[in-house]
């Protein structure tokens, strides 16, 4: 099975990942820090931090599949 890996499909797993990984960080900022510092808070930092290791990820990731294919 080959991964289609155009730059057009390149570019929209990347926008996906990133999107998926500010939803995680906003999920796990409430989850973690929703009682301390309110649920609204706690979502916005979780989803401007959520993103630092989640892109990362996600270009390695990218990486990977393209070589792999």
């Amino acid at each position: 099975m080959t991964l289609p890996s155009s730059p057009e499909m390149l570019v929209v797993s990347f926008i996906l990942g990133i999107v998926a990984s500010i939803g995680g960080g906003v999920i796990g900022g409430v989850l973690v820090g929703g009682k301390a510092l309110g649920n609204e808070l706690a979502a916005l930092l979780g989803g401007f931090y959520g993103p630092l290791a989640g892109v990362a990820g996600v270009v390695l990731g990218l990486v990977v599949l393209t070589i792999a294919s």
